[in-house]
């Protein structure tokens, strides 16, 4: 068997390389071909175009940046009836509509459409240690559980498609939330002259505490957001996406609307593709 991998950036390289290394036979593309210089290296076959890349494959995975870039990727008019017999497994961040739409326009082509997020970043990815969220058919779990277990040991049938969009979203959001109120707690207790390391240990022995707090803690004490695993522009999309459904299903989202405040505030502030951390230097700002 032959996966396509379409979108090759800082996930998407690292999942590549994951089915390298386990013996799975892989074609790449993506928008930008500098970005495929590196799979190309550890043994990927690289695609032109993502017609050759769908000709070339039994199943096709999904890493793209939004729903608008899978549009264009593989469901413009030329390309899209390459999809007949075809396998499409989306793995990016997408919104529950925007997952049973693209389903929608790949069946009708002939193909079949299970969506697999995952949660985790490249050091999970690299070791094969994400969170599988499947939504489908308990059939296509069946099928391509053990091509999903290759960047996760327990993929999880959350349900129909959307589900698995659904939980995938609802954790992003708290990867926001849970930042942002880490930062402002940090941000307070520094500028009231509470020593950090007292309000850390105090903190990492009560029910408050997430292990997220001590990933970002020395980055935000450096303000150092250098090398990210998650760019603070993709959590901005993320948190879009949220509020929107959110909106569609009429919950109060005032608490995620301010924190999407703090992390429009990084983007504007040059951060956009640095460390989601990044929310630390809009909440206290040095000027």
């Amino acid at each position: 068997m032959k996966i396509g991998f379409l979108g090759t950036g800082l996930m998407g390289q690292a999942m590549v390389k994951r089915l390298l290394s386990a013996q799975v036979s892989a074609i790449a593309y993506n928008r930008t071909q500098s970005k495929l210089e590196p799979l190309k290296e550890a043994g990927a076959e690289i695609a032109n175009s993502p017609i050759e890349a769908i000709q070339a494959s039994d199943c096709l995975i999904l890493m793209l940046a939004n729903a608008d870039a899978i549009k264009e990727v593989i469901l413009s008019e030329n390309v899209a009836s390459s999809l007949t017999n075809r396998t499409v497994i989306q793995m990016g961040t997408i919104s529950p509509s925007q997952s049973r739409e693209i389903q929608k326009a790949v069946t009708e082509k002939g193909g079949d459409y299970l969506e697999a997020p995952v949660l985790g970043s490249i050091p999970e990815a690299k070791a094969g240690q994400l969170l599988v969220m499947v939504g489908g058919t308990k059939a296509q779990f069946k099928k391509w559980s053990g091509l999903l277990q290759n960047f996760g040991s327990e993929p999880m049938l959350i349900g129909e498609v959307g589900t698995a969009a659904a939980m995938k979203l609802a954790l992003n959001q708290l990867i926001a939330s849970l930042t942002s109120a880490f930062a402002l707690s940090l941000s307070f207790v520094q500028r009231q002259g509470v020593d950090v390391e007292k309000f850390m240990q105090i903190l990492r022995q009560s029910a408050l505490y997430a292990p997220t707090f001590d990933k970002k803690l020395q980055r935000m004490r450096d303000r150092n957001y250098d090398n990210p695993n998650f760019p603070t522009k993709h959590l901005l999309k993320d948190v879009d996406l949220f509020l929107a459904q959110g909106q569609e299903i009429g919950i109060n989202l005032a608490s995620l609307e301010g924190v999407r405040q703090i992390v429009r505030k990084a983007v504007e502030l040059s951060f956009s593709d640095e460390d989601y951390s990044a929310i630390f230097s809009a909440i206290d700002s040095q000027d």
